[in-house]
């Protein structure tokens, strides 16, 4: 088993590059073409003219249809015990251009459907040290914790609010908070958030936490069109709402194969899909997903904006 570690860089110093939606439409295109774009620069950047042929994927299977010539994975990547960081991460090339305290910064942390409760923990130190390191800073400003499964969809707001009361794990969600506590209360994290919770969700949630959330980030597809029930628990607890256009399949599996694999838009890294004898196939699972914004409070610009994703190859 093989963990993959995925990043982005600093997405604001290619902006043009990157293709966005417009409007309020939920999208990972961001994300995905972010990913896609600093793995072509990274073979660009890290290989020399003219190199040789690329060895063979990390998986080991010999790709079956003609690809594009790509460098040998071992130039761009780096391999450290059982983690395989694509691409190449520079450290020394990490930061922020200003004094941390000239900034606000903000990480949305994705559980994914294969995130385990009991790997939960260690996913969230994981995420929040790669954080940490790529900015080059000890604390973050708000920790956003979106769960799988959430959503408000609906022929209006109220049914949307109604229907995010029966989605999600309660049990789960609960017993994951007292990890995001630990942070908060070691002062790495100065206030934590909440994705998706409706009225009665968040209502639940917070009467049985130690450390309330202080931010519920919502998409409804009018943003003005948030449901009421929550407008008013929000004041009533004095709990900021924001909104977001945040996909909530930000990293299906399929997607981070196509991004790996040997197709014509992929980086080359692990194989076509390897069917054994019962039909199966060669497994690769994401896990977490890890959004951060650093804005420049008192210019209110974005200038540090980045993700970093993790997956596991059963190879």
């Amino acid at each position: 088993m093989t963990r993959l570690i995925l990043s982005t860089s600093n997405i604001m110093n290619g902006v043009s590059s990157i293709i966005r939606r417009n409007g309020g439409e939920k999208s990972n295109q961001e994300l995905v073409n972010s990913l896609r774009t600093n793995f072509t620069a990274a073979q660009q950047d890290y290989s020399p003219p003219l190199s040789a042929s690329p060895t063979p994927p990390v998986d080991g299977e010999q790709e079956k249809t003609k690809a594009p010539s790509r460098p040998a994975t071992s130039i761009w990547t780096t391999r450290d015990h059982g983690d395989l960081y694509i691409p190449t991460i520079d450290w020394a090339l990490s930061g922020l251009a200003e004094e941390r305290s000239q900034y606000d910064i903000t990480v949305k942390l994705f559980f994914l459907p294969k995130a385990s409760l009991e790997d939960r923990e260690q996913i969230t130190k994981d995420a929040v040290d790669l954080v940490l390191k790529e900015l080059g800073i000890e604390t973050i400003d708000l920790l956003i914790v979106s769960f799988y499964g959430m959503s408000f969809d609906g022929d209006c707001e109220y049914a949307a609010d109604q229907k995010n009361s029966e989605q999600g794990n309660d049990e789960e969600e609960l017993a994951t908070w007292p990890t995001m506590e630990a942070l908060y209360e070691k002062g790495v994290v100065k206030k934590l958030g909440i994705a998706e919770f409706g009225s009665e969700k968040l209502s639940k949630f917070m009467s049985k936490v130690k450390v309330r959330p202080v931010v519920d980030q919502i998409n409804v597809r009018d943003c003005c069109n948030v449901p009421p029930p929550l407008i008013q628990l929000a004041k009533k607890e004095k709990l900021e709402l924001l909104t977001h256009n945040d996909c909530s399949e930000i990293l299906p599996g399929g997607t981070l194969r196509e991004l790996l694999g040997q197709g014509p838009n992929g980086a080359g890294v692990i194989s076509e899909l390897k069917r054994s004898a019962d039909g199966s196939t060669s497994e690769i699972t994401p896990k977490w997903v890890a959004k951060y914004t650093a804005v420049v409070r008192d210019r209110g610009v974005v200038e540090n904006k980045g993700y970093f994703a993790a997956a596991e190859l059963a190879e």
